[in-house]
């Protein structure tokens, strides 16, 4: 017996009765989850914590007015039964359960809790998310639901014992802190003794672990809630999610990623099984090689289609249309497919996919026989170096057929990269039973967009130190500055971004003057910091996978509303508790007051 589970209300929990109990009297108390009357016989489905146990009540039963009580309790209503554990007839037996071989007969029976008529079936697959979400404690009473809560806990007690394994100190870091001026939308807090002034809630810990390396501590970690006021996507909930927060002193990039990978492999290991991680390192792919193979700086490799370059080649052609368009400025992108025994309504939908949902102004494609005969819009198109290329690059062996994306550069990459999930989502090329890891390293320390600015973090070493921000006198020469930034990408999911950090002043000064900063403005904005590293700080680093991320992908589920305890809807309401509210009169009063005294100040 679990004895820190034995009160007055249970002697026993469900999945502990076997029929090594039989002739024991035994109390258990759980929710009535289903019942069946047939008759002479009543059966219930009595469910608690930790599982199921059918209990059994006969109407011979001396007490009458048992009998009459259990027939009368609706459905998820807590009891108590007291009872003796007898064995099952042999065609009633449940192998799917622990307790299967067994039944509860019920000798006594105390309603606990009466339960109203439910807004929905617990056993239906087939429930809105609205009302799940408004009845959630209902909804984490369904077996898959509290799996997954079980599997969230589970995962990161693990996490944090992978982690003290590894030498890391756990830290809690403040969750009222100063508003910054770099990422999304802060969550704001007004200060009731510092009228007009505001706290922000964290969007993550970056400055506060930066300080903890500063401070002479070797490996902090951290189970972080972050805060951030943006919209809802599939992979992102609104308003706050968790992150596995981690920095390291004096290490190089190889050393975080060396440090990071075995335990995000463990953890996938341990709790989505040992074969479905590839053997050996995860590999490492470049940025600029991303998003020329992949379209994308988080790709799936499960999905065995690289992207291939083919504008000189079609430079040179006969194909006008491609060749006037590389002379504005556009390149072509070739995705290698095995699809030609496809029906023609295969390409027509690729075609509206394209035109439709990603704005392309057509999707070009051949296929070719065995004996070198080529057919589709723009068979005639090829020969010479395009044909020279599709043998070369081993396309002609190893598939049957390429899609061509032409545009400029950044949206052929998107294009392709889309088309390259659509293709493999068609084709049922994705092997869903693998989990496939990569890294993606050496990022562009900056991105123009109408003007200069960070593509990552901002606190960034950039490779080549202070040579290669002195010798970046031209835009060209600043965008090719490259960063020590990776990102740790599963199934083309974006599990966490990382950076080794900037601990050399001058550097950050010189870093931020590039994307239009003064010092005088990195200094306000960023004051901690550049107090900090005044004071000598180390080579440092870190990452922070996303908790709810990799728990979603362990638990096959799509959504991560589906892994959360108590998780936001869609438009960031939580429609359980009635947030966000309206204030009260008192507390507008005073918020009121707080935003006056703030207009008095400026």
């Amino acid at each position: 017996m679990m004895k820190k589970l034995l009160s007055k209300y249970r002697t026993h929990i469900s999945t502990e009765l076997s029929s090594s109990n039989i002739g024991q009297e035994i109390t258990i108390s759980g929710w009535i989850r289903t019942k069946r009357d047939h008759g002479r016989l009543c059966f219930i489905d009595l469910h608690d914590a930790h599982g199921i146990v059918q209990c059994v009540i006969s109407d011979e039963h001396e007490n009458s007015s048992l009998v009459d009580l259990i027939k009368g309790i609706s459905c998820e209503s807590v009891i108590m039964v007291k009872g003796v554990i007898v064995k099952r007839e042999e065609n009633n037996v449940n192998n799917t359960l622990k307790s299967g071989e067994i039944e509860v007969l019920i000798k006594h029976c105390e309603v606990l809790s009466r339960a109203a008529v439910l807004p929905f079936d617990l056993g239906a697959s087939d429930v809105s998310e609205q009302l799940r979400l408004k009845y959630r404690f209902l909804d984490l009473r369904r077996e898959w639901m509290r799996e997954r809560m079980l599997l969230r806990s589970n995962v990161i007690r693990y996490i944090r014992d992978k982690m003290f394994e590894n030498n890391f100190i756990e830290f809690q870091t403040p969750i009222l802190t100063a508003s910054s001026p770099e990422g999304a939308r802060d969550f704001l807090v007004p200060s009731r003794l510092h009228p007009g002034k505001f706290y922000a809630l964290p969007q993550a810990p970056q400055m506060f672990k930066q300080l903890v390396m500063y401070s002479g501590f070797d490996r902090y970690f951290q189970i972080a809630p972050c805060f951030r006021d943006e919209d809802s996507r599939a992979d992102r909930a609104p308003g706050e999610f968790y992150q596995l927060d981690i920095e390291l002193a004096f290490v190089e990039q190889d050393d975080v990623l060396n440090t990071i990978e075995p335990i995000i492999r463990d953890i996938f290991a341990k709790f989505g099984g040992e074969e479905k991680v590839a053997k050996g390192l995860f590999p490492r792919i470049a940025y600029n090689d991303a998003m020329l193979m992949y379209g994308t700086d988080k790709p799936d490799l499960r999905i065995d289609i690289k992207i291939c370059d083919f504008t000189k080649e079609f430079k040179n052609s006969d194909f006008s249309i491609f060749k006037n368009a590389i002379q504005s400025g556009n390149v072509v992108r070739v995705i290698p497919v095995k699809c030609k025994a496809q029906p023609r309504s295969f390409y027509d939908t690729l075609s509206q996919f394209a035109e439709k949902e990603l704005g392309a102004k057509g999707l070009a494609y051949v296929t070719w026989d065995n004996d070198g005969t080529f057919k589709g819009p723009i068979a005639k198109f090829i020969n010479g170096d395009v044909l020279n290329k599709i043998h070369s690059e081993g396309i002609y062996e190893k598939f049957d057929a390429c899609f061509f994306v032409c545009d400029v550069k950044s949206n052929a990459e998107k294009l392709s990269g889309k088309l390259r999930v659509k293709i493999a989502e068609m084709l049922n090329m994705i092997d869903e039973s693998k989990f496939a890891f990569c890294w993606i390293v050496d990022f562009p320390m900056y991105e123009l967009s109408d003007e200069i600015v960070f593509s990552h973090n901002p606190f960034s070493m950039p490779i080549g130190g202070h040579e290669v921000i002195d010798n970046a006198k031209s835009v060209e020469d600043i965008l090719n500055i490259k960063g020590y930034q990776y990102d740790i990408v599963c199934n083309g999911v974006e599990l966490s971004s990382g950076a080794i950090r900037n601990n050399d002043l001058e550097l950050l000064y010189k870093c931020f003057a590039k994307a239009g900063y003064s010092r005088e403005t990195v200094s306000s904005n960023f004051k901690p910091i550049v107090t900090a590293l005044k004071y000598g700080v180390p080579p440092h680093g870190g990452i922070a996978p996303g908790i709810d991320r990799m728990i979603m992908l362990l638990a096959g589920e799509k959504h991560l509303r589906d892994i959360i305890l108590f998780p936001l809807n869609q438009n960031g309401e939580d429609t359980l508790m009635g947030a966000p509210t309206t204030l009260t009169q008192q507390q507008l009063r005073e918020m009121k007051s707080m935003l006056k005294e703030l207009s008095i100040m400026r």
